[in-house]
């Protein structure tokens, strides 16, 4: 007679315990034996016994049949059917080898099942997204000019060295006002019902450069040193512009825009000086928008460009978003994942920024992968200027690698294990089960049956 093949049916196991809501200290009390061997069960390090079959069909009122069912045979075949997918063609997986692998690790098998289902789900997005002829993120003029940013980490040496030697000059001229004047160009203030909304614009007949008189001193700044880029800089914002090669002209106009922002900060906040501040003062934005007399958000977004070769900062992701988390401006030089459409995670300080307006709020991050970062958030103001006056609230949020963050000024040099909020890019692609802030189950999960409990969180997961 042939020996009976010991019983594993560890991930049959796991998705019972999670199922009846149960912990493995409580389900190895309920069981009378010890956590440690539920998870020896649960990971097929040891095999169920009759005895212990037994003692859960009694305890959970379960069919025997129903719990010593062979997974591996279901593995067997679904791993099967998996491979049937042409983008498997051409590779030679025999019978035996998917047997073995389904038996011997359901784990792996458990995982490449996951896997296959989230390509799945996202091939036939994307092909629902090309039949109704909706935009894809490859012609997205938004996207490609993020991603361009992203790829040069935001910095482009020649325009930032010609905007620092310009800060020179017209630093020796006597300030921005003094330099336009010598070009025969006159600043005027003007209210907001002359300038018919408009916050900046040139008048060529009469070489004037007329700004609306209720900006800030800090924005007053950044509009002059815009116009000093669009009329000193010009031809080399176009030349980076035509070399990339973009595909469409809204792409042209957004990377242009870009460009004169980065190069308008570095006229105000010139390289050299800026980054010797910025090391003595250890980040400090409030105080370097002080000495620079910019804003806070105009800081952020510079700390994000410092990658001069051989002068390089610490490398930083920048995010503006409104109330609603509508994100209205990014830019990335710290590798920090972002989706480019849909909401972020609302466990991130730079959403929880509203509840504390005009303070800055730090809090350290673990993503899914394990990536940390440190996160500094802060609400802005834009618009107003006088009683009436509609203003927008905005946060800004830059985040840099956790082990770069004893360098600011904002940080713990030491923070604990505890210290680390767990966060995800989005619901969508966050696999984070046990999240009660969770607003979408995951690409790639199927969610249980919620009919005889209902679990903390908004979703409770099944295994595949």
């Amino acid at each position: 007679m042939a020996e009976a093949r010991p019983l594993y049916l560890g991930p049959r196991l796991r998705r019972l315990r999670r199922e009846l809501g149960l912990t493995q200290q409580v389900m190895a009390d309920d069981l009378g034996i010890s956590a440690s061997y539920v998870a020896l069960l649960e990971r097929n390090q040891r095999p169920v016994t009759a005895d212990m079959l037994l003692r859960l069909a009694k305890t959970y009122g379960l069919d025997i049949q129903d719990i010593a069912s062979d997974d591996g045979d279901a593995y067997a075949r679904r791993i099967s059917e998996m491979l049937r997918d042409p983008i498997f063609s051409g590779i030679d997986l025999p019978p035996l080898e998917i047997s073995d692998l389904a038996m011997s690790f359901p784990g792996v098998s458990e995982a490449l099942l996951r896997l296959h289902s989230a390509y799945e789900r996202e091939h036939r997005a994307l092909a629902e997204t090309r039949l109704s002829g909706s935009a894809s993120e490859d012609n997205d003029p938004v996207l490609e000019v993020q991603h361009f940013l992203a790829r040069n980490r935001n910095y482009f040496d020649a325009l930032d060295t010609l905007a620092e030697a310009l800060a020179t000059e017209i630093a020796s001229e006597g300030g921005a006002k003094s330099w336009l004047a010598a070009q025969g160009v006159r600043v005027r203030y003007l209210p907001p019902e002359v300038m018919l909304d408009s916050l900046r614009r040139f008048d060529r007949h009469n070489q004037q450069l007329l700004i609306v008189d209720t900006l800030d001193a800090a924005s007053r700044s950044f509009q002059l040193a815009t116009h000093i880029v669009h009329s000193r800089l010009r031809s080399t914002i176009a030349e980076i512009v035509r070399e990339e090669g973009f595909g469409s002209q809204t792409a042209e106009t957004l990377a242009k825009r870009a460009l004169a922002a980065n190069a308008a900060g570095a006229l105000v906040m010139p390289y050299g000086r800026f980054v010797r501040a910025v090391e003595e003062r250890r980040y400090d934005i409030v105080a370097l928008s002080r000495v620079f007399g910019a804003s806070f958000e105009q800081v952020a977004h510079r700390l994000t460009t410092l990658n001069r070769e051989g002068r390089e900062q610490v490398p930083f992701f920048f995010v503006r978003v409104d109330e609603a988390g509508n994100v209205s401006k990014r830019s990335d030089g710290a590798g920090f994942p972002y989706v480019a459409r849909g909401g972020g995670c609302p466990l991130w300080n730079v959403h929880s920024a509203f509840r504390s307006p005009g303070r800055i709020v730090t809090q350290w991050l673990e993503l899914p992968d394990g990536a940390r970062f440190f996160s500094i958030a802060r609400t802005v103001i834009s618009g107003g200027g006088g009683f009436g006056q509609p203003g927008v609230m905005r946060a800004v949020a830059i985040a840099c690698a956790a082990e770069e963050a004893h360098k600011l000024i904002y940080a713990d040099p030491n923070p604990g294990e505890d210290a680390f909020t767990p966060i995800g890019v989005t619901c969508r692609l966050c696999n984070r089960a046990e999240c009660v802030a969770r607003s979408a189950p995951p690409i790639g999960r199927e969610i249980l049956s919620d009919d005889t409990r209902r679990s903390l969180q908004p979703y409770a997961f099944a295994e595949t």
